[in-house]
């Protein structure tokens, strides 16, 4: 009895050392999809009042470069870009994010309603370069 107990065991070790392999292996493939530089992530909050001095720019440059793949995500009050903020974020290489407005792609970061203005249309040029 002894024998099957120890056997029973053994096998449920295996299973649980492989479960959390193949469970663990999955983090990998999420975090790429934020640092691979495919898209464009400008975040903004509703009320702020930086956001609303470069909402302009940003309109332009969404209408502008339609090929940028730019995604424009509020994350003051939505709940699931606050998600996709925190994440994108942290694939960039920072713990914390800087605050908004900001502009993402892959571990390039442009903060603030200056530097944003000032860089961003070089950078959307060269992704676009990059895609070709």
């Amino acid at each position: 009895m002894d024998k099957i107990i120890k056997i029973v065991a053994g096998l449920v070790v295996v299973v649980v050392i492989a479960s959390l392999a193949v469970f663990l292996s999955g983090f990998p493939q999420q975090a790429n999809h934020f640092t691979s530089a495919t898209t464009i992530y400008y975040f903004w909050g509703d009320g702020c009042p930086h956001c609303e001095d470069i909402k302009p720019f940003m309109d332009n440059i969404t209408q502008k470069y339609p090929d940028a793949n730019i995604q424009v995500l509020e994350v003051w009050k939505n709940q699931t870009n606050q998600k996709i903020y925190s994440q994108v974020n942290a694939a960039a290489g920072l713990s914390t994010p800087p605050g908004v407005p900001e502009v993402v792609l892959g571990k390039i970061v442009i903060v603030g309603e200056k530097d944003i203005p000032d860089k961003l249309e070089a950078l959307v040029q060269d992704h676009l370069k990059k895609k070709q």
